[in-house]
């Protein structure tokens, strides 16, 4: 691993690691697709695309943002599990530009025809699992192959996306699919990194309680939580998957306390993970009052969405592009900004699914909040995503010299 990180990036600093290039595009994107789904829904402007207005909007939010931060997130990863170079340049700069292509033939596929729309954005994710196989494959670091499978659930349910959208006119299997991939991936990721990222704080910042590490508890928690979603997406309003998702909600709560989340006040680059995945048991929980008719169907889905994703890719990308760009591990007050706006959109989004009688107003929070938090992400962060090769190295030598 150290002959491999000394082996320094010579081109474009932009495309020297795969967290600088889709945190940067995936935020612009989250924040663009925002702008012009109100005006969209609202009938003000229209697109050429073949799928119906709020099946474009999820569709570039569950498989166009979601997809590029999450690619970001494992191609940094990968080479810490696997003591491999990380995909870098022209590779990298190939994965970002079908990326793009996908965009643009998703909005446009009324013009080009809704099968090749499907086959340019299903490319993206079929290259990053080979990539991401491959990888795993050569570093033999089987331990993490489910990230892979549910990379390749996610392929799957982007293509019963497209096919439902053009068999159907609506794409409601491939939206649970792909939202239960997410769900199960904050659940896996965030129950490591969570715990680990606070023990380790805690142990040097404010010694006491430290976070249960992941266990067998854990393990049966995410299993459990892999059953339940299963039935939610065979039958959402089924009585036992009502019964399942409150169940699993409660373990998620009971896991979100082991980690000790109450001591990490003082830090909320820290704090701010446990939060968004406050969201995931709120969104169960939601989706069980859901069943038995307290709330709207869709209240639970938009914890997941705008909660979950929303605060947890936030969370993990401004941590990862600090840490991996040499600057100190700490919330600016900018950072803090950006957080602040993502859990107001995300809060007024479920509220205006709970209270369609405010939902107008609370729509326009939502938007402004969610628009202002991935902005801002991309303002404030962008110069370190892409700044020089001089900025790259002279960060990390003016920590050195300042110890």
């Amino acid at each position: 691993m150290a002959g491999a990180r000394s082996r320094h990036h010579q081109g474009w600093p932009l495309l020297a690691n795969s967290f600088r290039p889709f945190f940067l595009l995936g935020t612009i994107q989250a924040a663009l697709a925002i702008m012009v789904w109100l005006p969209l829904f609202h009938g003000e402007i229209s697109l050429t695309s073949a799928f119906a207005p709020r099946d474009w909007h999820v569709h570039e939010m569950l498989y166009g943002f979601l997809p590029a931060v999450i690619t970001g997130f494992l191609f940094t990863a990968i080479p810490n599990w696997t003591g491999r170079l990380p995909i870098r340049g022209t590779p990298l700069a190939a994965l970002v530009i079908v990326w793009l292509a996908g965009r643009v033939m998703v909005t446009v596929s009324a013009e080009t025809g809704w099968a090749f729309a499907l086959a340019v954005d299903a490319a993206f994710l079929a290259l990053v699992a080979m990539a991401a196989l491959r990888e795993i494959a050569a570093g033999k670091n089987w331990r993490n192959l489910p990230v892979v499978m549910l990379v390749l659930v996610l392929l799957a349910g982007n293509g019963t996306f497209h096919l439902e959208a053009h068999g159907e006119g609506a794409a409601d299997y491939g939206i649970r699919i792909g939202i239960v991939v997410v769900v199960l991936l904050i659940s896996l990721i965030g129950g490591r990194i969570i715990p680990s990222f606070t023990r380790n704080w805690l142990v040097r910042e404010n010694p006491g309680r430290l976070p249960v590490p992941f266990g067998r508890f854990d393990g049966a928690v995410i299993g459990c939580t892999a059953l339940a979603l299963a039935c939610w997406i065979a039958s959402p309003l089924y009585w036992i998957t009502g019964v399942a998702m409150a169940l699993v909600g409660v373990l998620h709560i009971a896991r979100l306390l082991r980690w000790a989340g109450d001591r990490t006040t003082r830090e909320r680059l820290l704090l701010i993970l446990h939060v968004g995945y406050a969201f995931v048991p709120f969104g169960f929980l939601l989706h069980a009052a859901a069943v038995f008719g307290t709330v709207p169907s869709s209240a639970g889905i938009h914890a997941w969405m705008a909660g979950a994703a929303g605060v947890m890719t936030l969370a993990v990308m401004t941590r990862a592009t600090l840490g991996h760009t040499g600057q100190r591990l700490t919330a600016s007050v900018a950072t803090q900004l950006i957080y602040a706006a993502v859990i107001v959109g995300a809060l007024a989004r479920i509220c205006a699914a709970v209270s369609p009688a405010h939902s107008e107003p609370l729509l326009h929070v939502a938007a402004f909040g969610w628009m202002a938090a991935f902005l801002g992400f991309a303002i404030a962060f962008g110069p370190l995503l892409a700044g020089s090769r001089w900025r790259a190295l002279a960060i990390p030598r003016a920590m050195a010299s300042a110890r």
